[in-house]
């Protein structure tokens, strides 16, 4: 993951157990919901865990925006890509970390395999002509950002160290540009989710997702949208375990032990669950 083995993630405390039904509230339909972002808002499960048949319907892959919009009765256009920057987001053929392309490579996700909704451009152009056909859209969130910080942290020379600062001051413009874009065709409910740490135990990574979060969110509270605190969400749910997300069952857990960075069911729900509480 980077950074030493950097960060993911979304959000804070309500009850997990109302994220396992749907309430009755939740019945009948109550408006539309656009998540965009990178591979933490698709739900995406690795190989080792995953038969690469799943790969060929997205359906297969169900993280905290499906399980917000089945909590809440809303109708889900999921646009996110594994691999998604800022850049790519905003820019086709920018570089991306694995969702249009790879580090020296036109090969990524989207070449080989479906996203939950088929879109020719980018995630911003989708969701300007999403919000636009759909006036009753009733949320948006995203969750992106950290695949900015693996490209500095893969393409120089320190692996981010003394560029970090300025690999975070790109986040911030480019976010700026992708809710601007989206503020000039909608007025509701934006929800920035944020990242959260791999090891609550580690503080080199831990300041460094601090950092990235905090930039976020500054952006996001600027074009009038709120906080889905994954950061603290995750460090919450990990308490029991030490601070450690793996052994909390938070992270996939790899055959060969140890876990991957990606949210497993559990940590959807905190996710989720955070969500709730932000929205």
């Amino acid at each position: 993951m980077g950074f030493r083995r950097f960060l993911f993630g979304g959000a804070v405390v309500l009850a997990l157990t109302s994220l396992t039904a749907a309430p009755a509230s939740a019945t009948g339909y109550h408006g539309r919901y656009l998540a965009l972002g990178d591979s933490v808002a698709f739900g995406y499960r690795p190989a080792a865990v995953t038969p690469r048949t799943d790969y060929l319907d997205a359906a297969n892959f169900r993280g905290y925006a499906e399980k917000y919009a089945a909590l809440r009765g809303l109708r889900l256009a999921n646009a996110s890509c594994p691999g998604e920057t800022t850049a790519s987001m905003l820019t086709p053929g920018a570089q991306s970390n694995g969702c249009e392309n790879s580090l020296g490579s036109p090969i990524g996700y989207r070449t080989n395999f479906p996203l939950h909704v088929a879109y020719p451009g980018t995630q911003v152009e989708y969701a300007v002509a999403y919000l636009r056909a759909h006036p009753d859209t009733r949320l948006v969130t995203i969750t992106v950002g950290a695949n900015d910080m693996f490209l500095c942290q893969n393409t120089t020379p320190d692996h981010c160290t003394s560029s970090f600062p300025a690999a975070l001051r790109q986040v911030e413009t480019r976010l700026s540009a992708v809710l601007g874009a989206l503020r000039a065709h909608y007025r509701g409910s934006i929800v920035l989710v944020s990242y959260y740490s791999l090891d609550y135990r580690d503080a080199t990574q831990v300041s460094q997702v601090r950092a990235l979060d905090s930039a976020l969110g500054q952006v996001a509270r600027r074009y009038r949208g709120a906080v889905a605190d994954g950061f603290t969400a995750f460090r919450l749910a990990s308490l029991g375990s030490g601070g450690d997300p793996c052994a909390a069952g938070l992270l996939i857990a790899l055959p060969g032990g140890g876990c991957d960075v990606h949210p497993s069911p559990a940590g959807h729900r905190v996710l989720a669950s955070a969500l709730a509480s932000a929205h």
